[in-house]
């Protein structure tokens, strides 16, 4: 089975590395699907679910990334975020008061970081 090198990394960490046959992002142009041998491609990430079909025992694993670009070639893919967690790290209710705190306070920034995170869980269930 062909695979690609998958880097999801963020500001501060790495966030996951690993073996994958492939990666579905949000790209300023829209969704993307990854998979080996794809065209070579630079972009921005969008703030949105990440998920990475894994070759490996992981199975699929989503990351909520916040903004950052999108880089492949060689079947390497680079993921570099801003912020990116992965959706086991999530604290769903600490997200939800975040969103709620957001939405009574009007900032669409912090509401959109929630809601991001939110929806990571979502997919990985």
């Amino acid at each position: 089975m062909a695979e690609l090198h998958v880097e999801l990394v963020a500001a501060d960490r790495r966030v996951w590395s690993g073996e994958a046959s492939l990666v579905v992002a949000r790209t300023s142009s829209g969704e993307i699907g990854i998979m080996p041998g794809h065209q070579p491609l630079l972009g921005v990430l969008v703030s949105g679910p990440v998920t990475i079909r894994t070759t490996g025992e992981d199975g699929t694993v989503v990351a909520a990334v916040h903004e950052g670009f999108i880089s492949f070639a060689d079947d390497k893919l680079s993921l570099l975020a801003e912020i990116a967690e992965l959706s086991y790290e999530i604290d769903v209710e600490r997200a939800e008061r975040a969103l709620e705190k957001a939405k009574a306070e009007q900032d669409a920034a912090a509401e959109r970081r929630a809601d991001v995170r939110l929806r990571a869980v979502a997919v990985a269930r």
